[in-house]
């Protein structure tokens, strides 16, 4: 069946390959994005652009207008260091954004809000490892404060308001298109110094893990994301998922994996560690299996080989 879908921030590293996903799946999709972080180029041919920011009361109209069936909304301030040194900036982007879009939704009749959320963040530490969505939720950083504030919001406006919205909660996505000039894309930023011959900087002893899941198998998550049926909302965890692998991977693992796909031995440098980042993370996926089918199906080393080769092109 064609659905109407909007996906903000869909010029972006992941919200361009969900754009991608919706059109392969025969949905009609509009893509908004202000093109802080996106770029023009990802958007695909067959989607229809909006060059808007998603605090803007045009966004807003827009949403209202286009009746869509579906919001996707990734549209996000992604920087934690930007975060920790202007919170401000990062709540007016994901907080007042979300809302603007969701005003939107609720005066366009949108049914369905698919919602970007990050289980790298919203967790804090201490929980016992892979996280389980009713983990204590406890951010060391504003964005990650951000993103959980904007959970209870969406859960807030479905019981005003008969929404249905199912949250995303990301572990670290990798994969072609990942901006390498920020501090999140660790991926992209490692493998453009690997193929340029230049020191990878880790900060803190590289010991420090990760749950990497690849782009396309995320994009998959929120097609399916967008028309499952969902439980009940009992509580803020009824409507969440995890989105990651369930597996922790070090930076120092990351940086042999990167250079074995690469076929070179990189260079490394180490720097201080960075306030406000987790030690260690991993996601537990089985909520996700269960309900709406999903699965990481792509091993680390062939999406590092994949995401390489998109590098060494781009």
């Amino acid at each position: 069946m064609t659905r109407s879908v909007l996906v903000t921030g869909g010029a972006g590293f992941i919200g361009s390959r969900v754009a991608d996903a919706h059109l392969a799946a025969g949905h009609a999709v509009t893509v908004l994005d202000d093109l802080s972080t996106g770029r023009r180029e990802h958007v695909p041919a067959g989607a229809r652009f909006v060059h808007l920011d998603v605090r803007s009361p045009e966004a807003q109209e827009l949403v209202a207008a286009g009746r869509f069936a579906v919001v996707n909304h990734h549209a996000a301030q992604l920087d934690v260091r930007r975060s920790v040194a202007d919170p401000t900036h990062d709540a007016s982007v994901n907080i007042i954004g979300l809302l603007n879009v969701l005003e939107g939704a609720r005066r366009g009749g949108t049914r369905r809000v698919v919602f970007a959320s990050s289980g790298g963040t919203i967790y804090g530490e201490g929980a016992q490892l892979p996280i389980d969505e009713d983990a204590a939720k406890l951010p060391l950083s504003p964005y990650g404060t951000s993103k959980l504030a904007s959970e209870y919001y969406l859960a807030t406006l479905s019981q005003l308001h008969g929404l249905e919205s199912a949250v995303l909660r990301y572990s670290n996505v990798y994969g072609p298109r990942q901006n390498s000039h920020g501090e999140a894309g660790v991926v992209a930023i490692f493998g453009r110094r690997l193929l340029a011959d230049q020191p990878l900087t880790v900060f803190g002893d590289g010991e420090q893990t990760r749950d990497m899941v690849y782009v396309e198998d995320v994009a998959e998550a929120n097609v399916i994301a967008a028309a499952a049926p969902l439980p009940p909302l009992a509580n803020l965890d009824s409507r969440a998922y995890n989105i990651g692998t369930g597996v922790e991977t070090s930076v120092a693992q990351l940086v042999r994996l990167l250079g074995q796909a690469g076929g070179r031995a990189p260079r490394v440098v180490h720097a201080p560690e960075r306030a406000g980042e987790l030690r260690r993370n991993a996601l537990r996926v089985d909520k996700a299996a269960r309900e709406l089918g999903w699965r990481p199906r792509t091993p680390l080393a062939e999406g590092l080989t994949k995401t390489l080769r998109w590098l060494a092109e781009s």
